[in-house]
């Protein structure tokens, strides 16, 4: 049984997006993309971070959903909020963080066509720091010092809003996605029980 998608988007806010008149330059292509895959990966991070607490609430919901010897004792129900969806959602996280991630990565393979396409890249490049290290530390507060300064001379990243619609379409597709990685390891895990139970 696939485990339900959570209607977090009901009430999602509209957020910048770059506008079509501006997407001529790869490089914010790329911001675009990579703002788009960061929040949806904040916004899996909050189904995965209300199912984990439900959990956490409910006694009687098992916390650890990747425990194959609770799966074998038939105590993680696929109900809504249960071990599976929270499974399913930590998964969808990690795909869509991943996506982001690639899109970081491309960053020295896409030549900006523009003074606020370099801006771009600088975001990404600053921005990546903030998940990962210590803004504090070389070269970080020289690099935000140089984005500082070109977009006082060029101006700011065109803003927008984002799509409702390719949101949902992202978060469904990560979604889908982590339905199917689970099913395969709950698949993996049976047949090694299935295994060992015949070696006994």
């Amino acid at each position: 049984m696939a485990a339900k998608k959570p209607n977090v988007l009901a009430a999602s806010r509209n957020d910048p997006e770059l506008e079509p008149a501006t997407q001529r330059d790869p490089a914010l292509l790329l911001v675009s993309d990579w703002q788009m895959s960061r929040y949806v990966s904040t916004l899996l991070c909050r189904v995965q971070q209300r199912l984990e607490s439900r959990m956490l609430v409910n006694p009687g919901i098992q916390v650890l959903a990747a425990d194959s010897s609770a799966r074998g004792q038939g105590q993680t129900s696929p109900t809504l909020g249960g071990p599976r969806d929270y499974a399913v959602a930590r998964e969808a996280e990690v795909f869509a963080m991943t996506e982001a991630l690639k899109l970081q990565d491309s960053i020295p393979e896409v030549a900006a066509t523009s003074l606020i396409g370099v801006i771009a890249k600088l975001e990404m490049i600053v921005g990546a720091d903030r998940d990962i290290g210590d803004p504090t530390d070389f070269p970080w507060p020289h690099i935000t010092s140089v984005l500082r300064d070109l977009k006082a001379i060029a101006g700011d990243l065109p803003a927008g809003r984002r799509s409702r619609g390719r949101t949902r379409i992202d978060v469904t597709r990560h979604w889908e996605s982590a339905v199917k990685l689970v099913a395969a390891l709950n698949e993996e895990d049976a047949a090694e029980q299935c295994g060992d139970a015949a070696v006994l």
